[in-house]
This record gives C-alpha cells, structure tokens and sequence, in this order.
C-alpha cells in the first residue's frame, strides 16, 4: 500500500491543496490549543491514525514518517501542519522507499527471462569456445569493469550519480569483492573434481544461506511459509536438475571435502549479496532517503572483485590445468577463437557472434539482478533467478542452433518444476501484519 502526503506553508488555503484520491478531507473542526485541524480519512471504510515520527528538511517542504494501524481512529494535523504535495511512504521497513509498486513484478519478470537466456546463451557460446572456459570467464571478470565504470562516468556526468554516492565507504565494497573471488575459486577448485550432475545441485545451498545471512546481517525476519517456500525451491531445483543424472550413487566415490567446498563457495557468494542489499539500505541513509546507483555497487564490487581475481590467477590457472607460465599463450590462442581471427580455428564455428551474445545478456542480467536486490531484497532476486534453472534445462532440451540433438525430460523434471513453483507461490503469499510503517 502506497500513502502519499505532503506538507507546505500553512499560508495556503486548503482549497489549494490537491489530495490524492485515496485521500478525503472530512472537516475541519477547533481543537483546544485553537488551531484549525484537518482529519483526513484513508480508504472507503476504514481510518487511519497518521502521527509525525520524524522531520526531514527538503528544501521549502516537510515529510512526516506515518504510521498505519488497523483499528479506526482519527487523524488530526494541526494548521502548521497542513497537508500538501506529496511524500511517498513505502511499506518497507529497512528504510528503501518503494516508489516501484508494479515495477517489481515487471523487474522480477525482466530478471527470470534474462536469467534464462544467460543460461541458454552459455551453453551455446561454449560450443566455439569450449577450449577456452576459463579465458571467457576471465574476459567477463576483467571486460566487465570497463563497461561498468564507464557507465558509472556517464551517469556521474548526467548528475544521476552524486559526490555523495562516490564517497560512501568503500571497505564494503572491498569485502564484497573478495568474497566473489573467493566463491570463484572455491566454486572452480570444488568443480574440477565433482561430477556434473552435482555442481547444479550443491548450488541450491545459495538460498539457504541467504535465509541464514540475511537475518544474521540485516535483522531480517521470515514468516513459516517463506522459510517452507524457500526450501520447497531448493527441492523443486534439486528434483529436476537431478532427473537428468542416470548414473545412480554419482557421488558416492568423491572425498566429503569437495562438495562442502562447493557449499561454502556458495555461502561466499551469498555473503556477498546481502553486502550488496545492505550497501543500498545503508546507504540511503547516507544519502537521506536516497538510495545509491546501482552502477556505483556495480562498479566498484566488480572492480575489486577482479583486483583479487588477478591476484589468484595464478592459482586459478592452474586449476583449470594451465600452467602459469603457459597462460599468456592461452589467452592468446582464446582471443583469436573469441574474434574467429587468426590461428587454428576449426572448433570456433559460431564466434564472434555467440560469445558475444552471452557476455551483452549476461551483463543486463547482472545489472536487472542488482536492479531488483535494490527494490526487493537478495532473497527475492535468488528466487527469481531460480526459477529460471527449470524453465533453462527444458529451453536446452529442445533442438538449438549449434546443438541439433533434443533430449527427453522425465516425470522427474515436471514434478520438481511444480514443487519449485509451489515454493514460490507460498513465499509470496501476502503476509498479515498488524502495523505497517512507512517512512
């Protein structure tokens, strides 16, 4: 629910004043200290007690934090009040303001079809660079902060982005991007060695980890259902993405050491999200109410992000089984497959063309991601970007350029395709609330 008031000089007269629809004036009446009242009434049927909780200056104006309670009482704002323009209220209470109201299910919407067509788009980039996985993941690390910081620039010099934005504290930023290194090289050291039908799996930890951090970091509180949907999408992915495995115990001869590694990789990565959740809500503090671009997030956890994956090439390469002394060479012989250009190119059929589809939608899928942790929270991003592992496994059944061979999909993949939108039908089920506070 969206509240909206605003306050101007009591000078003007209350004919003036134009009040939202939702909004009605009841009358006008003398209170004891002979100031002239407004009672205002929300909605058709029920009233709302309205009391200021805090002030803020804004220029000639002034905001009143608003409380809304259930029960019917009346609202009276004295003449040095009176009611004017317009404050927006959110209903949120870590301090955002929620001017998106349908924004969130078009965001939600824009980040899953994005999230899938990442996915899909992966999978076929690596069938010209299948040789060089790891130059395109260093070319998205590393190509990634120029783009970003660029856009940043441009945002600086349209004024979208403010000296206030660019001061905040940047040991955030740093923490985040070492936990992102750090899930890199876990996530990669875990995988050499797992099989693959396990690495998707060992990945639906990420929601759990972000219900644990979130109320360890923000405060946060779930309801039942929400911890109950939340689980029922880690089962739901992990039904379907294991209905593609017929290789019956395929874990049973791995060391426990590999995929609690894998785990932990994702509560890096899942740590690192909540930072960012909490950057914006810190940060509209900073910034008195509002919150910071999400090109300054973007720009800076990226770019520490790739500072220390630089710092663990090294041992990154070696990883992927390239010596460190042979991966200048390997970076050369990845970029000629990337541009198709020079070099033994037999297996780059497909490059320029692909490659470069996945790094455009990977890049606004990254940026609709932040985009929506920044209306909504860490957690509803995961479930979004969740649901698009079912819809993304059933997209790569199908016949695909450059993969002409479909595969069947079992009873096992339709029932954990249900169970996960089970899950996400209960986490979103309306919460009951006995107070709403919106600043």
């Amino acid at each position: 629910m969206t509240l909206s008031m605003v306050v101007f000089s009591s000078s003007l007269s209350l004919s003036q004043l134009e009040l939202p629809s939702r909004v009605k004036l009841l009358s006008l009446r003398a209170t004891p200290l002979r100031n002239t009242s407004t009672i205002v009434s929300i909605g058709k049927q029920s009233q709302s007690h309205l009391r200021p909780i805090s002030n803020f200056e804004t220029g000639n104006r002034i905001g009143f934090g608003i409380t809304i309670r259930p029960r019917p009482e009346q609202c009276i704002w004295n003449k040095s009040m009176v009611v004017s323009g317009l404050v927006r209220a959110s209903k949120r209470e870590d301090g955002l303001p929620n001017k998106f109201g349908g924004g969130i299910v078009i965001g939600s919407g824009l980040t899953v079809i994005l999230a899938v067509m990442n996915r899909v788009l992966y999978k076929l980039a690596l069938v010209p660079m299948k040789n060089y996985p790891f130059f395109l993941a260093q070319l998205t690390t590393f190509g990634y902060v120029a783009v970003y910081f660029t856009i940043l620039y441009l945002r600086y010099r349209a004024g979208i982005v403010t000296k206030e934005m660019l001061a905040l504290p940047k040991s955030r930023f740093v923490a985040i991007g070492a936990l992102e290194a750090l899930g890199v090289a876990s996530g990669m050291a875990s995988a050499a060695v797992l099989p693959g039908p396990a690495i998707p799996i060992l990945n639906q930890s990420f929601l759990v980890w972000q219900l644990v951090f979130s109320v360890l970091i923000l405060r946060r509180k779930y309801s039942g259902n929400q911890i109950l949907g939340c689980l029922l999408v880690t089962a739901g992915v992990i039904l379907a993405v294991a209905s593609g495995s017929n290789e019956g115990q395929f874990m049973s001869q791995v060391d426990p050491l590999w995929p609690a590694l894998m785990i932990a990789s994702t509560a890096f990565h899942s740590v690192a999200s909540i930072l960012k959740e909490f950057v914006f809500i810190d940060g509209a503090k900073q910034l008195k109410g509002k919150p910071p671009d999400i090109f300054v997030v973007n720009s800076f956890g990226s770019g520490f992000q790739a500072l220390f994956v630089f710092l663990l090439l090294p041992f990154l390469s070696n990883l992927r089984g390239i010596p460190f002394a042979e991966l200048p060479i390997y970076l050369k012989s990845g970029a000629a497959c990337f541009l198709n250009f020079g070099g033994d190119l037999l297996d780059c059929q497909g490059a320029p063309l692909l490659p470069l589809l996945f790094i455009t939608t990977n890049m606004a899928f990254n940026i609709s991601l932040l985009n929506l942790v920044k209306m909504t929270s860490a957690l509803v991003a995961s479930l979004a970007s969740t649901l698009a592992v079912p819809i993304s496994i059933y997209v790569l059944s199908l016949p695909l350029p450059y993969m002409q061979h479909g595969t069947n999909l079992n009873i096992s993949f339709i029932i954990g395709s249900a169970i996960l939108v089970l899950g996400l039908t209960l986490y979103n089920l309306p919460q009951p609330k006995d107070e709403l506070k919106f600043n």
